[in-house]
């Protein structure tokens, strides 16, 4: 008496845009059709124990090996439509440590081009004055004023003259730390008063 097995096939079909609930529902599908090939496939392997003729167990294993095939690539769909759902219904990477929302300061800030607060500390020295425009300059000489002294002395030699730390302590008669600290107080001043604006 020869048994019959369901053959399983998985059907693409057009689920819509590419949202959670499509990539559920296609995630449920393939682990339908993962299920029925297992099933299959432990079908199979018991006939093939049952099984005395070569040439019938030599069909039985290609086909046995074919839908292992099958099925190892319907356990990649699964997996990858469980990431992808994880990351939309999250909103973050699944498995990553540190969410959009908590990067570290140097991947939140937002970066200005070198020139320009080179060219108004010094115009004559940066080819065109017009490197920048009044709106920029005077939103430059904001930021500065909301410095110290001391800060600004540091942060302007840094960033419009461009000197090295070393240099600007031995220019300030400070130590290398110090000016560091300087910047560094500076930097953080005027992000906080760009983020505020």
């Amino acid at each position: 008496m020869q048994e019959t097995y369901e053959e399983v096939s998985f059907t693409v079909k057009d689920l819509g845009g590419a949202t959670a609930l499509t990539y559920r529902k296609t995630r449920l599908a393939a682990q339908r059709s993962y299920n029925g090939m297992k099933d299959s496939v432990d079908v199979l392997k018991n006939r093939l124990i049952q099984t005395k003729d070569a040439k019938t167990a030599l069909k039985l294993q290609t086909e046995i090996d074919a839908l292992e095939s099958e099925k190892k690539v319907l356990g990649e769909i699964i997996s990858d439509c469980e990431f992808v759902e994880e990351w939309m219904v999250t909103g973050r990477r699944p498995g990553g440590k540190r969410g959009i929302e908590r990067r570290a300061a140097y991947e939140r800030e937002k970066l200005m081009d070198p020139t320009h607060m080179q060219s108004f500390v010094q115009p004559e020295g940066c080819g065109s004055p017009s490197t920048i425009g009044d709106t920029e300059r005077e939103r430059i000489a904001e930021a500065l004023n909301i410095l110290s002294k001391r800060e600004r002395e540091c942060y302007t030699l840094a960033h419009g003259y461009c000197y090295s730390f070393a240099d600007i302590a031995k220019t300030l008669k400070i130590t290398k730390s110090s000016v560091q600290k300087f910047i560094t107080r500076a930097q953080e001043k005027i992000s906080k008063m760009c983020v505020e604006k």
